[in-house]
């Protein structure tokens, strides 16, 4: 066993010893099948390509619904947009039933669902360059208020705010959010937003996210610590479209994030199966092209680097989601071939590479074993939900905590 199999199992396994019953009495010397139902790890991805689907609008009913199919045989977490720009173009007029239809297509099917962000200086309204300043503060502070709430049940998890390292520097174009960041400061706008959205939902789960991996996010978050601000999740980005990270540099940025205590979760993760961006490119929206195709080759290459990208992010404790950037390259963000299914709607080999992973090699598909003479049952699993199967009878349970782990069952 490799040194990262053995952190994977050593944080993400439980040795389960589970004592089954059936009408009181130990089922003892019985063949019995285990199944896991759900992981606990979040492996996650955008859910935008299912909100028509959700919806009933979509053109082509069938390869949306093939496309769900693919979707759920990889995913169970999804991030929805929240763009205030695409969310609320017209002041008054927010996008709430179509949204609120997609994320409880998601959660009818056991995903939870993170709503993507509530504050950013990108794609932001454009209606707010008419308000001053505090106007601004107000009407971030009661949409943060809005969403969270109305919203709330369906979706508890939130990206508060994004990429706040750059928010009072953006100089690309002129915008609310930057004009009030630069008026107030980081940390005051960390603050501001992080209250509305506690204030909102006592109960969910608040993530600051951020692309920018240097020392500046560091500063940033311990800032924020200090100044007394809860901070649920970290947030970290990693859209690889100049080449895969590497386990080394990953295994750093861990590391230097993890030292805060708080659990991390891999927020936007793209990885190319086409032609690298340059190198010289700061800002990964100036590298525009005609035609962005995905290749055998970088297929090839791409299920290998997912396969480590993946195991590595398994192994650290830290570590409790990863969310793919797109699932099809149709619709991909910068027109990249980043995604796990082609535009023609046929899986790549990182697709199938994953699924092997994530419902194999991690997972328990439908398995046959015994109980011992006492009716117990041992098994190794990832931890999740698992569901015991008797004849006609079932039991559900679920392996919380890494290590040895003693469960009673009874067969109902």
């Amino acid at each position: 066993m490799s040194e990262t199999s053995g952190r994977i199992k050593q944080h993400r396994t439980a040795e389960a010893t589970v004592e089954l019953t059936l009408d009181g009495e130990p089922l003892a010397g019985r063949e019995v099948v285990v199944e896991q139902t759900r992981h606990r790890f979040l492996f996650g991805c955008t859910g935008f390509e299912v909100i028509d689907h959700a919806n009933g609008t979509d053109a082509d009913p069938e390869r949306a619904a093939r496309n769900a199919e693919l979707w759920e045989g990889l995913f169970n977490f999804a991030t929805l947009p929240f763009y205030w720009g695409r969310f609320e173009p017209e002041r008054g007029n927010p996008d709430t039933e179509r949204l609120l239809k997609a994320a409880q297509w998601f959660v009818d099917r056991g995903h939870p669902v993170k709503g993507h962000p509530l504050a950013w200086h990108t794609v932001t309204a454009d209606w707010l360059l008419d308000l001053d300043n505090e106007e601004i503060a107000r009407v971030q502070v009661e949409r943060i208020k809005r969403e969270v709430a109305q919203f709330a049940g369906v979706i508890d998890m939130w990206d508060v705010i994004n990429e706040v390292v750059i928010m009072p520097i953006f100089d690309k174009y002129d915008n609310g959010i930057t004009r009030l960041c630069r008026d107030i400061g980081r940390i005051p706008m960390v603050r501001m937003v992080f209250d509305a959205a506690r204030e909102a939902g006592p109960n969910a789960v608040l993530l600051l996210n951020d692309f920018d991996m240097s020392a500046a996010y560091e500063c940033l978050i311990e800032g924020v610590l200090e100044a007394g601000i809860k901070i649920d999740v970290l947030g970290l980005q990693s859209h690889m479209h100049q080449g895969y990270w590497g386990e080394e540099k990953t295994e750093a940025i861990l590391d230097r994030f993890s030292r805060y205590g708080l659990p991390i979760h891999f927020t936007e993760t793209t990885i190319l199966s086409g032609s690298i961006m340059p190198p010289e490119i700061v800002d990964l929206n100036d590298y525009q092209v005609d035609s962005w195709p995905s290749t055998p080759e970088g297929e090839a290459r791409q299920a290998d680097e997912i396969e480590r990208h993946y195991k590595t992010l398994l192994a650290h404790p830290s570590v409790e989601a990863v969310t793919y950037w797109g699932m099809n390259d149709a619709g991909m963000w910068l027109g990249a071939p980043g995604g796990f299914v082609r535009a023609d709607g046929t899986p790549k080999p990182s697709y199938d590479r994953l699924h092997h992973l994530v419902n194999n090699e991690w997972g328990t598909p439908p398995t046959t074993m015994a109980t011992d003479a006492e009716g117990r049952l041992r098994f190794n699993g990832f931890l999740g939900d698992y569901r015991i199967t008797y004849q006609d009878r079932r039991a559900d349970l679920v392996l919380a905590e890494p290590g040895e782990s003693h469960l009673s069952a009874a067969l109902a």
